[in-house]
């Protein structure tokens, strides 16, 4: 709700400057160019949602996610404890996380909503949950595919040539966050 706020007062006020500074013409054009590319893009992510969903329900049914599971098993039980008796959350979070390593962010999403709803408890973010979210957040990438596509659509020669970068970034941020989870799950214990 305060967000909300804050997000009104900041269009607002960037109303207000725009007419103060009497480019009110260049902010409604912006405005429907910015609606146009909002529009553009959420069929875009739309398609690439509904691919990758399709996708996944194939590497279920061909038993694929239980093939990752099994691999990722000693990781996923030291992170996410539950996964030792749910079978199913074991292959949401392991399909998920095999996801954002191809650095397809939004094919992780559904796979990562399914294990959040597994995860939480009465409305409650258990520690693991917020382990989840920090690691979808950080979102551990190998092959950046997403960032590589718009680079490459943008004229780029070398798309992957963020490489290094990304892979320091990622690590640094998904280690430092869940280091951090685990820290505040340990400190504010009910």
């Amino acid at each position: 709700m305060v967000m909300s706020w804050i997000w009104t007062g900041i269009v607002g006020i960037s109303i207000l400057f725009a007419i103060i500074n009497g480019s009110g013409g260049t902010l409604a054009s912006a405005i429907m160019q910015g609606a146009q590319a909002g529009v553009t893009l959420g069929v875009s992510m739309a398609g690439s949602i509904c691919l990758w969903s399709g996708a996944a329900a194939v590497m279920e049914a061909a038993g694929i996610t239980g093939m990752l599971s099994a691999f990722l098993k000693p990781l996923m039980n030291r992170v996410f404890p539950s996964t030792r008796t749910d079978t199913i959350l074991s292959q949401k979070l392991s399909a998920n996380i095999c996801a954002n390593f191809l650095g397809l962010g939004n094919a992780a999403t559904p796979m990562g909503i399914q294990a959040a709803r597994r995860l939480k408890q009465d409305d409650t973010a258990t520690d693991e949950l917020c382990r989840l979210i920090v690691l979808n957040t950080a979102s551990i990438q190998l092959l950046p595919t997403n960032v590589a596509a718009v680079r490459s659509a943008l004229g780029c020669q070398s798309p992957f040539d963020i490489l290094p970068a990304v892979w320091v970034t990622s690590f640094l941020s998904a280690g430092l966050g869940v280091t951090a989870a685990w820290l505040l799950g340990k400190v504010w214990k009910p």
